[in-house]
């Protein structure tokens, strides 16, 4: 199987017809052999009726049901875990993105590169309550993550699948997963792709996501940097606090001998007790990091690091 194609549906009744057939003429073209994951996310209109004489009328298709909405990364969590192909390239059921562009996507990747991500250049959506805020989440997140994208946002992205294996999704971790796929030593790149104006329903995502992205933002950078060694975090500014502490204690005291105030009257006495409670309680919670993240790494056999390649150990 060369690529799978994952498409999160959420009452998209009136495109499914239509993005089966571009999907179709687009791959059918590039002599590919491909399947086409659809997994309705708990729709209440006709999706999964579409969908399953879709998949009973070809074997490429196939389909996934949730019992309820779950959220689009974990339609793309369930796709990604049911693809067969070599590459796995997500898009969006709304026919904003171009399936003629997987095949783009994939000769980039033939390049050398693990992650291609596409970059709606032209994007059609609303400046205000769209596009700004994607502005600003993406500069913010290639900036925390080191891995620079003008489109953390756009679905369609080509991965090979072996990037994929070990990243688990949840929240609104899907639009991270090139900044995750890097920790693993993966090439990323972007190239532009289309983008069309949304034909027939209304977008499921609006403005309220942000601040959810902006939480799995904080994760994506622990993980990204601190996994393994949540002390160099925790303890770092458990120390700083500690000596910020000490000081205040030192000054309080001084005071006390030498410009005989009252400590009891000199607000430094309770800072210092809040700086060196503090401090103590960043440390203690970098050591039960410490534990939280050997019990994940030795629990489930999962190293710590990632092997590109082995010669001669047969």
């Amino acid at each position: 199987m060369d690529v799978s194609i994952v498409v999160p549906i959420y009452n998209e009744e009136e495109n499914i017809p239509a993005l089966y057939e571009k999907v179709s003429h687009a791959l059918n073209a590039s002599g590919l052999e491909y399947e086409l994951i659809l997994v309705d996310d708990g729709s209440s209109d006709r999706s999964y009726l579409l969908l399953h004489d879709l998949a009973m009328k070809d074997t490429r298709v196939r389909v996934i049901r949730f019992r309820r909405n779950f959220g689009q990364t974990a339609a793309m969590a369930a796709g990604f875990d049911a693809s067969r192909g070599r590459v796995v390239v997500p898009m969006d059921g709304d026919l904003q993105n171009d399936p003629t562009d997987i095949v783009r996507l994939l000769a980039k990747m033939d390049e050398g590169y693990d992650v291609v991500s596409g970059w709606r250049k032209d994007r059609q959506d609303t400046f205000i309550n769209r596009k700004l805020p994607s502005m600003i989440a993406n500069g913010l997140i290639s900036r925390l993550t080191n891995v620079h994208l003008h489109d953390y946002g756009c679905t369609l992205k080509a991965y090979r699948k072996e990037v994929l294996e070990g990243i688990n999704l949840y929240g609104e971790m899907h639009r991270f997963v090139p900044a995750l796929a890097s920790q693993v030593g993966a090439k990323v790149t972007e190239i532009p792709v289309q983008h069309h104006p949304r034909l027939f329903g209304t977008s499921k995502y609006g403005i309220s996501r942000t601040m959810r992205v902006v939480l799995d933002l904080m994760t994506v950078k622990f993980l990204l940097h601190y996994s393994t060694k949540p002390i160099q975090l925790f303890g770092k500014w458990g120390v700083y606090t500690l000596l910020a502490g000490v000081l205040s204690g030192s000054a309080t005291v001084y005071m006390k001998l030498f410009e005989h105030m009252s400590m009891n009257r000199n607000p430094l006495l309770i800072l210092t007790a809040f700086l060196l409670f503090m401090g103590i309680q960043f440390i203690v919670l970098g050591l039960l990091g410490e534990l939280n993240a050997r019990t994940y790494y030795e629990a489930q056999g999962k190293p710590i690091y990632v092997v590109r390649e082995r010669l001669n150990f047969d």
